[in-house]
């Protein structure tokens, strides 16, 4: 929309929204790099901008700089107290500087600003199991699945949950409806083959591993498990040649 020079035209805001969304964009076509550049130069011309301060963390996180993202999501909190993406970002990056206590706080606080944030559900709950927390992180899949029923993801961490309880049956229930919800989900594959072999089904588990390795050819742990259940089916040739796949990768 052309903009009316006779209603308050403000150059530094338009410079900076023009700043702004040129980066959004180079964020869409992966350039991480020239994001950066744009960012700091639609900060530097609306230093107020809440989002601008959001999507710079997100860019310096994408580039593996996880401090100077929290930086950023710090002050796009301070800007904005109730940005629930900012704590909800924040929570990401304290999680993979192995902050886990402050990660739960910051999904904590984007939770309660957005009782429906399937996301914060789903990492609040890998972050409790990572602390043990299992029970406690089954309860927040559960939520993330009643927001969303198709965030294959969470059935597969429950299942990882329910696996860990001993609960091997349920756990194969959530790995195989986050198949049908993503056919490539190599993950939800790998975890049902382990959880099949561990109940004697190896046959089944062999399946599970093969169809890993035709998804992703380099998965070096899919040939050794799948070398360890042809081996315990008297399949040896074909056991040492996943071996040595293993190996070779």
């Amino acid at each position: 929309m052309l903009v009316d020079y006779t209603q308050g035209f403000d150059l530094n805001f338009n410079s900076a929204n023009a700043y702004f969304r040129r980066g959004n964009s180079k964020s869409d076509v992966g350039k991480k790099e020239e994001v950066l550049v744009d960012y700091n130069q639609a900060i530097e011309l609306n230093p107020t901008d809440a989002v601008a301060y959001l999507n710079r963390g997100l860019a310096k996180y994408k580039l593996g700089e996880k401090e100077e993202a929290i930086a950023d999501y710090n002050q796009a909190i301070h800007l904005n107290s109730c940005y629930a993406d900012a704590y909800y970002n924040r929570g990401l990056a304290n999680s993979a500087l192995g902050q886990t206590e402050e990660a739960i706080a910051d999904y904590n606080q984007a939770i309660d600003l957005n009782s429906c944030y399937a996301d914060a559900y789903l990492n609040r709950g890998l972050a409790k199991s990572a602390l043990g927390q299992t029970e406690e992180a089954i309860a927040d899949y559960d939520q993330a699945i009643d927001i969303d029923p198709k965030l294959a993801v969470a059935y597969n961490n429950r299942g990882n949950a329910k696996s860990a309880l001993g609960k091997k049956a349920e756990a194969l229930a959530d790995y195989t409806k986050a198949i049908e919800l993503n056919y490539y989900n190599l993950n939800a594959y790998y975890n049902r083959g382990l959880t099949k072999y561990n109940l004697g089904e190896k046959a089944e588990a062999i399946a599970d591993y093969s169809k890993v390795i035709e998804l992703s050819y380099y998965n070096a742990n899919a040939y050794y498990n799948r070398g360890l259940a042809k081996s315990d089916l008297g399949q040896k040739a074909e056991a040492i040649a996943d071996y040595q796949k293993a190996a070779d990768l």
